[in-house]
């Protein structure tokens, strides 16, 4: 066996050596290059974005919520404004256990289980260094508690906070409406509107009413702090502070006093009352009654009460000037009246003699007028004073319901009357076409009849009666309705007064105007339907009496008002301008189940005129007397 001395191979192995350590080198030098790069990357191309981000985790913005703007009367008089009260609140970036101590809390001070919800609540949708309510308006005694034991609790303190209150409560709850905690609901359309940075930290917004139509101006403009903040979120300092802006004061054209007569005047009655100046359109009073105590609203109704008002028969969330929808009875009479004029198919001598109910050619049902044995010889002036049905009833027929829902349509009938607030409905103005399509039936002749004297389909709001009747007034024109006649600039103190708009101008005939009216006078005088409610006035007064059918009466059967359950009797209406020649107010008053219009509405109407224009207060309610009015209308 041979063995043979193996020789290395140096100049190989060193050339291998010196390849490995190129490729280690370049390796590195890549990899070295890459973090530089990465690095440059960061800190020059980047350096702005991270600084920016640096910043924000140095440096939080804190809204400043805005004190909300006033409502205010057309005298000034304070029917939305805000109090200061004490609350009791909670740093939760300077707090180690907020349950601990919040239940050390709940020892000294009553905090219920809705209090803890509701701090939950915000705590999720707040940053950890703003102060959060967990108890508000507390007491002096509660203060008193709280200040001997502060030393216990650190990150809490007693703050002083606005709270809107409402202090006429129901009164103008209709019309002012309220506030309420912003939901899910409100933060998206406020998202929609570009509007959700400004309502930072904000709790509440309005929720009905002016409240809400005239939410961005009430709100204001958020104001902000810039707070320096530690690595683990504490407040360090303030280091630039940007005031909030409070909300715009809104002067309504309303009068308070005259809403608080109106009221007065339903006593137990339900209803609504809208009276309108018919050459601007401004709403004097809006009355919707039973109404609610807005200021329950505010925090979040407790279960009982919001009960009490959703199951309550009045229905006193219901706002019957805005939405309820009522027939309007023989105050349809007038304009049916100026229509025949107007389109020719009467006269003011064209006379009938009415035997007390109509026919239809060729048909034995009778349209009864509401007086047995008729009103013997009537012309269109007596028509209107007496509220003679039969008149009425062929009118409606030789007009045709299409040409009735013309020329009505100008005076508002029909649709939306654009008042400054949400909900209004727009009643219900039939013709051929609306009943094709909400009930796909033809019109027949027999609806025209009824709809002559406001009945049948016929549907309209109070506030849309206030405004035809004040378009009345104004010879045909129509003003667009208002409740805000001025809004002030919280920053500069200017008002700025909204204008009257003008709708619609219907040209009418003076001299068929004239008749019209002057019918209307003799309405409230000895022999009208309205005599007792004008008896004694120190102004003329061109109204008209209503009488709305709840519930049908049977042919041959004779309506005994005693005999009908209270819910089912007959609404009262009156409409009415004064006045009479040179108009300032007009006046339109519904009331539920009241009977007739005469002896109920107008009464209530007259309380009313008689403040606006002489400022005189009534001691206490005119009661009907069935001996001075007809029976009916």
């Amino acid at each position: 066996m041979k063995f043979g001395t193996e020789i290395r191979n140096h100049k190989r192995e060193l050339y291998y050596f010196r390849l490995r350590l190129a490729l280690s080198a370049a390796f590195v030098l890549f990899a070295f290059s890459l973090l530089g790069a990465r690095l440059f990357y960061l800190q020059v191309m980047q350096h702005d974005h991270y600084q920016t981000l640096a910043e924000n985790n140095r440096i939080s913005i804190v809204p400043i919520v805005p004190n909300r703007g006033l409502i205010l009367d057309r005298n000034g008089v304070p029917l939305a404004n805000n109090y200061s009260a004490y609350t009791l609140e909670i740093t939760p970036s300077k707090v180690d256990d907020l349950d601990a101590t919040i239940n050390s809390l709940a020892g000294i001070i009553d905090i219920t289980s809705r209090d803890r919800k509701r701090f939950k609540k915000l705590l999720e949708e707040s940053k950890n260094f703003e102060t959060l309510p967990i108890r508000s308006h507390l007491t002096e005694v509660e203060v008193a508690k709280f200040a001997v034991n502060r030393y216990r609790f650190p990150g809490v303190e007693i703050k002083a906070r606005l709270f809107r209150h409402y202090p006429h409560m129901e009164t103008f709850s209709h019309v002012v409406g309220h506030i309420g905690r912003i939901s899910e609901k409100d933060m998206e359309r406020l998202d929609e509107e570009d509007v959700l940075s400004n309502y930072r930290g904000t709790d509440h917004i309005g929720k009905l009413g002016l409240e809400q139509s005239y939410e961005q101006q009430l709100h204001g403009v958020t104001g902000f702090e810039q707070v320096e903040t530690d690595a683990g979120g504490r407040a360090v300092r303030t280091l630039a502070r940007t005031p909030p802006t409070s909300g715009n004061t809104l002067y309504l054209s309303i009068d308070s006093k005259l809403q608080q007569i109106a009221v007065k005047a339903f006593g137990q009655f339900r209803g609504a009352l809208v009276a309108i100046e018919p050459k601007s359109g401004e709403v004097l009073a809006f009355v919707s009654q039973p109404g609610f105590d807005p200021n329950l609203f505010v925090d979040g109704i407790d279960a009982a009460n919001w009960d009490a008002y959703n199951n309550s028969p009045d229905k006193p969330l219901n706002n019957r000037a805005l939405r309820g929808q009522y027939p309007p009875g023989s105050t349809f009479k007038p304009f049916m009246a100026l229509a025949g004029l107007e389109l020719g198919k009467r006269t003011p001598s064209y006379t009938i003699s009415d035997p007390g109910f109509y026919t239809l050619p060729g048909s034995s049902h009778r349209y009864r007028d509401w007086k047995v044995g008729g009103h013997g010889s009537v012309d269109l002036r007596k028509s209107i004073v007496i509220s003679c049905d039969t008149y009425y009833y062929g009118l409606a027929v030789d007009l045709g319901i299409d040409n009735i829902t013309n020329f009505m349509s100008h005076f508002g009938f029909g649709r939306k009357s654009g008042i400054d607030i949400e909900g209004e409905q727009s009643g219900v103005l039939p013709s051929q076409a609306w009943k094709m399509k909400r009930f796909r039936q033809k019109w027949y002749t027999g609806d025209t009849v009824s709809v002559g004297i406001g009945q049948g389909y016929n549907l309209a709001t109070p506030l849309q009666l206030a405004v035809a009747t004040a378009a009345l007034a104004n010879n045909g024109q129509v003003m667009r309705p208002h409740l805000v006649h001025s809004v002030q600039d919280s920053k500069t103190g200017q008002i700025r007064v909204l204008a009257p708009e003008a709708r619609d101008t219907w040209p009418l005939k003076p001299e068929n105007l004239d008749l019209v009216k002057a019918a209307m006078v003799d309405v409230t005088l000895p022999g009208g339907t309205a005599s007792r409610a004008g008896a004694g006035a120190e102004y003329s007064i061109a109204g008209k009496t209503g009488t709305a059918q709840v519930v049908a009466i049977k042919q041959g059967q004779k309506y005994i008002e005693s005999q009908v359950a209270e819910r089912n009797r007959d609404h009262a209406l009156f409409i009415a301008f004064a006045p009479a020649d040179k108009p300032r107010i007009a006046v339109a008053v519904l009331v539920e189940n009241g009977g007739h219009g005469g002896s109920t509405a107008a009464p209530i109407a007259r309380m009313v005129m008689d403040y606006y224009l002489l400022g005189k207060v009534p001691k206490e309610q005119l009661a009907p007397d069935a001996a001075e009015e007809p029976e009916h209308d």
